[in-house]
């Protein structure tokens, strides 16, 4: 069995387990990895040092709300995109304007979400959204009909490279995306795989995308 003696010893399991994942993995995931009890600080230390080791890279190593992982930088995307046979990942605007609400007000009903559009939201737009673990049920309100309630989830959060709420961007900047090009509206989600739908039949009133803003 490999021995371990120095940090560098341990830094290279932590980046072999860590390559080697499919999911970001928890420190309590990691902490599986040794049979010394390390103490919580000698574990941001390791982690920190093997994240200085890849700041060099076209890789680097972040924290995500589900834990650690690897993950290519962003100024290498557009190169990487070229491998792909498929099509960059679109979605309409009814799901960015859905993903949006419920990232900025969850928890919310679907009605919620229709006060704040102004239209019906589809059936396919929240099961899409679920679909894609994005964001659960987390609950009912207590309400005639005990609508339920929506939130985001880990994995949203992931796939938008963030630890937790509080790190999404401004929500100016959301309603700038959601209204610039479909390529640049596709990014917001983080998707690896197409997915279209068609719009709700109305569309909101001239103005901002929605006015989460205005009624938070």
């Amino acid at each position: 069995m490999l021995q371990l003696y120095r940090p560098a010893d341990y830094k290279r399991v932590l980046e072999t387990a860590l390559l080697a994942a499919v999911e970001p993995l928890p420190l309590a995931e990691l902490k599986k990895l040794f049979d010394d009890p390390f103490d919580d600080d000698t574990w941001r230390a390791l982690l920190d040092d093997l994240r200085q080791d890849w700041n060099e890279r076209g890789v680097e190593l972040v924290q995500l709300a589900s834990g650690w992982r690897f993950q290519t930088r962003p100024e290498y995307q557009v190169f990487l995109d070229r491998l792909k046979n498929e099509r960059p990942p679109k979605y309409s605007r009814a799901v960015l304007e859905t993903l949006a609400i419920i990232a900025y007000r969850q928890p919310v009903t679907r009605g919620d979400i229709e006060d704040i559009r102004g239209v019906a939201v589809s059936p396919n737009v929240l099961k899409t959204l679920e679909g894609r673990g994005w964001i659960d049920a987390v609950g009912h309100r207590d309400a005639p009909g005990r609508p339920a309630l929506y939130a985001t989830t880990r994995k949203f959060l992931d796939d938008l490279g963030l630890r937790s709420l509080a790190e999404l961007p401004p929500l100016a900047e959301i309603e700038r995306m959601i209204d610039a090009q479909p390529e640049e509206s596709a990014a917001l989600t983080g998707a690896t795989e197409v997915t279209e739908l068609d719009n709700d039949a109305a569309q909101p009133a001239q103005g901002d995308a929605f006015s989460v803003a205005e009624q938070a």
